[in-house]
């Protein structure tokens, strides 16, 4: 199973697109976990649950570079385009979210 995961500065409306994510990667039967977290989370979130790919909101996108500082380049990472999280189109993101982790080298 792969896990995406979203993070955001309250998680709040992060998490209403993790789920709808959720929902798209369940009707297509893609096993993955799509969860949302607060970004003063993620040095635990990421040392207990190793996921394979994280979601910035795109309203902490000034963190980029301080979240590859705490977790490394082992992890693909990016921001969420603005876009894709006003319209909560958890379809498009998701399948970013797919294409950067067959695209990313360790």
């Amino acid at each position: 199973m792969k896990r995406v995961y979203l993070f955001c500065s309250a998680g709040m409306s992060t998490s209403m697109l993790a789920s709808n994510m959720q929902q798209v990667a369940n009707e297509h039967n893609v096993d993955m976990e799509v969860k949302a977290f607060p970004h003063e989370k993620i040095r635990e979130i990421v040392a207990e649950y190793h996921p394979d790919c994280i979601l910035l909101g795109p309203q902490i996108k000034y963190l980029y570079d301080e979240t590859i500082n705490i977790i490394g380049n082992n992890i693909p990472i990016m921001v969420i385009d603005s876009g894709d999280y006003g319209m909560m189109n958890g379809e498009k993101v998701l399948k970013t979210a797919i294409k950067l982790m067959r695209s990313f080298k360790k």
